[in-house]
């Protein structure tokens, strides 16, 4: 009798095991996919975020950076990979707001593909131009460019791009015309102002914080709500007379898009913990963004609301790639 009722007792256990096995997460290394090449502020930050959401995960996080196509080639590969949390997309507005909008066959939905973890950081665009503009603030620009249509010229880091987007936002709000010279990359931009060769660009911080400082180049606004630690003298765009005009980039984690609400609710939770630790906001900051450690539900709400302005915008400038 009592070995009938040790086999009982063992096969009750039996249907648990599995249930047991499922909710251990994780139990082996996550990969973090990457929309850009190592070394630029995307990965630097990735890099100095992942560390802490590892420890406390006890797995490591590894970095894999798929840059290309405008985040495309990274957000197809998440939006393909199994929901098991063990695939995780750090995304930045490009992948997922942008470019469905302006290349064709994209093959992903940007709502039902992908499970918003939640935001890590936002970082507001600069207005700038070079020195040989004849302006010193960004009424002067708007007047000198009401004055000769069209003749002053913008660079961006791509047709289709953030700041591409941005610098025809501003034209909008505005009510000014420049020109659209668009280059291969951010780096290439910023050459060519720096040469003279084109006006006006919208730029990060961080990159061209040297130049500013060595009289290379002359700020005129920050695209954001408040103004940059990094340069406390340049006002806001509202500040300088262009209200309700806000531009810049941000950095998010998102899986693919059936991952379960569990392991969804415990990346978040950890991500949270990690963004928020004092000497990981200290760098976040040192990078010229701001932490923010959002909810899943506050971060699916910003995509949802750059995916809308972005396609306004786009759709107002016959923005094409393909």
């Amino acid at each position: 009798m009592k070995f009938i009722c040790s086999v009982v007792a063992v096969l009750a256990l039996v249907p648990l095991a599995p249930l047991a096995a499922a909710q251990i997460y994780p139990d082996k290394p996550i990969r973090v996919i990457l929309p850009v090449p190592a070394g630029g502020t995307p990965d630097v930050l990735a890099r100095n975020v992942t560390p802490g959401m590892a420890e406390m995960l006890g797995q490591s996080l590894v970095i894999d950076n798929r840059g290309g196509a405008g985040g495309r080639i990274a957000a197809e590969l998440v939006a393909r990979a199994a929901p098991d949390g063990y695939t995780i997309f750090l995304t930045s507005p490009g992948a997922l707001t942008i470019v469905p909008h302006v290349s064709t066959n994209v093959p992903y939905d940007t709502h039902k593909d992908f499970a918003p973890i939640g935001l890590i950081s936002k970082g507001a665009f600069l207005l700038l131009v070079h020195p040989s503009v004849p302006v010193k603030s960004v009424k002067e620009l708007i007047a000198l460019a009401r004055s000769e249509p069209g003749k002053l010229n913008y660079s961006s880091a791509g047709n289709g791009n953030a700041n591409h987007l941005a610098m025809e936002h501003f034209k909008s709000v505005a009510g000014v015309n420049f020109t659209h010279v668009p280059y291969k990359g951010a780096p290439q931009a910023v050459t060519d102002l720096l040469a003279g060769r084109v006006s006006v660009t919208m730029n990060s911080i961080p990159p061209i914080l040297a130049h500013i400082k060595a009289g290379r180049l002359l700020p005129l606004a920050v695209a954001g709500a408040k103004r940059s630690p990094l340069l406390p003298g340049v006002p806001t765009a509202n500040e300088a007379g262009v209200p309700n005009f806000e531009a810049g980039s941000w950095l998010g984690l998102a899986a693919p898009g059936k991952t379960p609400k569990r392991i969804i609710a415990r990346l978040s939770e950890v991500m949270v913990k990690a963004v928020n630790a004092p000497a990981t906001r200290a760098r976040i900051e040192a990078l010229g963004a701001d932490p923010v450690a959002s909810s899943p539900a506050e971060f699916a709400a910003l995509i949802r609301r750059e995916w809308e302005l972005n396609a306004k915008i786009i759709k107002a400038a016959g923005v094409k790639v393909d």
